[in-house]
């Protein structure tokens, strides 16, 4: 899969009778470690790719927004961008362009704006759709910053590269714009598209949110291969999801509980799934917990601790250099999101257990789960191996990539 730029500009002026005055690029990203527990306010390690969503934009003028895809079987859309927006039927491709207008339309980030919010716009991409590698995400972001662009902040200060507490504060209000659309998430994807730094992974911290490039050693490879099942984010995957974030919080408060701190739960924000940052603080609260939780609930909070403390290793791990630690790392994270967070499938474990087979240094589902790919990681000399193995899956390469980008024709 390529991005054709000649393409899409070309297509769009066929479609709106006039040449596009920008282009948006937002990337994706895979998680190499870190998973469900962004949103419980702890350290991930994700790296936007070089693959993305292209958005191709001209204002209007109009206070609508008119959007269409080159993807085969997606219904282009049209909808006014007065506020309130009403979301559409579940599944709609266009609710999450929906999620990004209401959030910003109705947020601080314009309120100095010059003209009325409105554009045209064609979307392309070379980044795999419902592979969880956030091109859901991407195209909220694609849309905010089409929407910033439009309303006459387009000095290109104001945005991604040349603005990063504007990219961080962007990425804090679409974390929970996203939630529009049902999915009760974190803000990892959100600041691994706006934030993304080549040639690096990135440590997303939260409240406050902060971003830390990791330097990825040249001679590391990383492979993302497909299960053939989508990375749903809806329907039943959206809803075993949003439990899976309702159970981390009971635990958290049955947590604080035994260790008579309870106001440390009230406290925190997002209802106490903040309050996992203090709990890391305890070495002993996993024997502690066993006690008070039920089996399900154990297996959950085990996951989200030991995953933060993966998590933490990773990162020195890759700072070092060190391939095969960071591979047992991904490998562990798996094994946890398996048994503990039963969020992997039966085609992701095979998968990862062939890549290992292949000579992966590490391999692990990557999103959400219930569907959506693995990343493997292997020395540069021996990717031909790992890609062989998981030639079933039309396995691809990924580096690390910049951020969001913004450009005038």
């Amino acid at each position: 899969m390529m991005f054709d730029r000649t393409m899409l500009l070309q297509r769009f002026e066929d479609m709106y009778a006039a040449p596009p005055t920008h282009v948006i690029r937002v990337p994706g990203r895979v998680n190499l470690i870190g998973e469900h527990i962004d949103y419980c306010g702890l350290s991930v390690l994700p790296m936007a790719i070089d693959r993305a969503v292209w958005l191709a934009l001209r204002p209007n003028h109009l206070e609508k927004i008119r959007i269409a895809t080159t993807a085969v079987g997606f219904t282009p859309a049209e909808f006014s961008t007065l506020t309130p927006i009403v979301t559409g039927q579940p599944g709609d491709w266009v609710n999450y362009v929906r999620a990004a207008a209401e959030t910003i339309l109705t947020g601080n980030l314009l309120v100095h704006r010059t003209s009325p919010p409105g554009f045209d716009a064609l979307i392309d991409a070379d980044l795999p759709l419902a592979m969880g590698l956030s091109s859901s995400s991407a195209l909220v972001v694609a849309t905010a910053l089409a929407l910033v662009v439009t309303a006459g902040m387009d000095d290109l200060e104001h945005v991604c590269e040349n603005n990063p507490s504007f990219c961080l504060e962007l990425a804090d209000e679409l974390a929970r714009g996203e939630r529009y659309v049902g999915t009760a998430g974190g803000g990892m994807d959100q600041a691994a598209c706006l934030m993304g730094c080549s040639e690096c992974a990135i440590r997303v911290d939260f409240d406050p949110l902060a971003v830390t490039p990791v330097p990825v050693p040249p001679d590391w490879s990383f492979v993302i291969a497909h299960s053939g099942d989508k990375a749903e984010k809806s329907g039943a995957a959206q809803q075993v999801y949003n439990r899976r974030t309702e159970e981390a919080r009971r635990a958290a408060q049955k947590a604080w509980n035994i260790l008579g701190e309870p106001e440390c739960f009230q406290m925190a924000s997002d209802e106490g799934l903040r309050s996992y940052e203090g709990l890391l603080e305890y070495t002993d609260i996993l024997e502690k917990s066993k006690k008070i939780l039920d089996s399900t609930s154990y297996r959950r909070f085990r996951h989200i601790l030991t995953e933060a403390r993966r998590v933490s290793h990773a990162e020195e791990a890759m700072r070092a250099g060190k391939l095969a630690q960071f591979g047992k790392l991904l490998t562990a994270s798996h094994r946890s999101l398996q048994d503990d967070y039963e969020v992997s499938t039966h085609q992701l474990d095979a998968m990862v257990d062939t890549a290992l087979a292949s000579g992966a240094s590490g391999a692990r589902l990557t999103g959400a789960g219930l569907g959506g790919s693995i990343v493997a990681i292997c020395p540069a000399n021996n990717i031909e191996n790992v890609l062989a193995g998981l030639s079933y899956g039309t396995p691809f390469i990924v580096r690390p990539s910049e951020g969001a980008t913004v450009s005038l024709i």
